[in-house]
């Protein structure tokens, strides 16, 4: 009997892999669907544009949890009105009919609920069950009370339009300690919302959600439009593609409404992103900044004079900053690249048993030559004890730089960062954090302070505005210190193995009799790993 028990299970087992692999085909689900199913976060969220297609997605998925031959669940649906729970009920039962999965009737019931004022009022709830498990999908309203008591997934739709998100969440997330998976979904509505501040903690790592970002330009990438052609008729074209999402954009009333609905940016962000409080609590008199601007004609000296000049100013300027640096600690490089005009900025993080970061240095450089930059940089980066990881802005030029370190101490231990949009949004509520957590020490310098308050949100995302200003030297600057900073941050959390740090010798010490290097000779700046 528990053979053919056993037997059974493999057979429906089988049929669900193999039903599961057909629903998961290309000519199905999208990719970002797809994407989703197969996240097995406990708690994931998903950011998405209007109508693609993700609640569909994930009435597939809690279907195959409900007529799993193990560890079935329940599956509570929670959206904002009724519609949308018919809707839900209607997608789950077109995915079991799709399947071959056998399932009741879908049920209509009464649910007396309560307003927060006592008030009584009757809420339609819809109900499928699958006799095969015993399981049932429920679509029930957002009162967080719906959820206390039950054991299984929820899903939590259009969570930005929630009345009381905070306490459904609550309400939801008591659910995983016997199993159960939270799931989220929203378009946005306004930066201040949960729903917001969820995706912005998770991506700083304060929360270990996952976050899925499905903007309208994706949806469009992997298939969507393709699909609308295909159920109404029309050929398809990528000219009809951009004029139907131009079309799309302008029903909207503002630009900033239509980034929201179909971008996933959130609205209402405006302002600095980093107070001038957070930012003057992280400055302390024992951080420096080192300039060095280079002389009128830099470029038409002859390349030994460039290198003897960029030499002596190491050796002026940097030895002593370098040899105070802690020997038994992790130490990061950040770097923010420009030719001429704005700045070079490198960024030096030693990192404390703590984890926090002290910026013992920073260096600016102005007009240096791509050679001379790439030499300051050799002769810092081979002089930090136990390196843990760099990051370049390898946008442009920048490639120049982030290539020779990469050649250099290899790619584990060189991230090259094209600055985007995506990467500011991952990285920039990351360096928030170590600013709200008093955990990170900055030169007491104006110019960097300035620099950190040109960190603005634009359509809900942390940017280093376009705009200039004029530093402490009269010179113009774009906020590249901030850059540098955030690169460095990104260092610090680099997963490469430290290298072990061997001081290299002092000019003035008695060669060895195997050390055939004359520190004194130009030459063997090469010679000694620094060039």
């Amino acid at each position: 009997m528990a053979d053919d028990a056993l037997l059974k299970s493999d057979a429906q087992l089988n049929k669900i892999t193999g039903n599961l692999a057909l629903a998961l085909g290309t000519d199905i689900l999208f990719k970002y669907q797809r994407d989703w199913i197969e996240d097995e976060a406990v708690v994931k969220i998903a950011e998405k544009s209007r109508r693609t297609g993700l609640t569909f997605a994930e009435a597939l998925d809690d279907v195959m949890s409900a007529v799993a031959p193990t560890n079935a669940q329940n599956t509570y649906y929670l959206g904002s009105d009724k519609e949308m729970a018919k809707e839900f009920i209607d997608a789950c039962a077109f995915w079991a009919q799709k399947l071959n999965m056998v399932m009741g009737e879908i049920e209509e019931g009464i649910f007396e609920d309560e307003d927060e004022d006592g008030t009584k009022k009757s809420i339609n709830t819809f109900e499928v069950k699958f006799p095969s498990s015993g399981r049932k999908i429920v679509a029930l309203s957002s009162n967080p009370r719906n959820l206390r008591g039950r054991q299984g997934n929820v899903v939590i739709d259009e969570a930005a339009f929630h009345d009381r998100l905070d306490e459904v969440l609550k309400a939801a997330m008591a659910l995983t300690m016997w199993g159960g998976k939270v799931r989220i979904i929203s378009t946005h509505n306004g930066v201040d919302n949960l729903f917001n501040t969820l995706i912005t903690a998770a991506r700083r790592g304060d929360k270990k959600y996952s976050v899925h970002h499905i903007p309208i330009d994706k949806a469009l990438e992997h298939g969507l439009y393709k699909r609308i052609c295909l159920v109404s008729g029309q050929q398809w074209s990528k000219e009809q593609e951009q004029q139907w999402l131009e079309a799309q954009v302008a029903l909207y009333p503002t630009k900033e409404a239509a980034n929201e609905e179909l971008y996933c940016v959130p609205s209402q962000g405006a302002g600095q992103y980093l107070s001038r409080r957070l930012r003057s609590r992280a400055q302390s008199d024992e951080c420096v900044v080192e300039r060095f601007t280079a002389p009128d004609g830099f470029e038409s000296w002859t390349e030994e004079q460039r290198v003897a000049e960029v030499n002596t100013w190491c050796e002026q300027n940097l030895d002593s900053l370098l040899s105070q640096l802690n020997p038994d600690l992790s130490h990061a490089f950040g770097e923010d690249f420009a030719r001429s005009g704005d700045l070079t900025v490198f960024s030096i993080g030693e990192v404390n048993q703590d984890t926090s970061v002290n910026v013992p240095f920073m260096v600016e450089l102005r007009n240096v030559t791509y050679e001379q930059q790439k030499q300051i940089m050799l002769y810092i980066a081979t002089r930090l004890p136990r390196l843990r990881g760099m990051a370049f802005d390898a946008t442009g030029n920048g490639g120049y730089l982030a290539e020779a370190a990469a050649l250099k101490f290899g790619t584990e231990l060189v991230d090259c960062v094209h600055l985007s949009q995506a990467w500011y949004r991952e990285w920039m509520p990351k360096l928030k954090d170590y600013f709200e957590t008093n955990t990170i020490t900055l030169p007491k310098d104006q110019d960097v302070l300035d620099d950190l308050g040109h960190i603005k949100l634009k359509d809900g995302i942390p940017l280093v505005d376009k705009g200039k200003n004029t530093g402490s030297d009269g010179q113009k600057r774009h906020g590249d210190s901030a850059v540098s900073i955030a690169m460095l941050i990104r260092a610090v959390e680099m997963d490469g193995s430290a290298i072990e740090f061997t001081g290299l010798p002092s000019k003035h010490d008695e060669p060895d009799d195997n050390d055939d290097i004359d520190y004194e000779d130009l030459s063997a700046y090469q010679g000694a790993g620094c060039w």
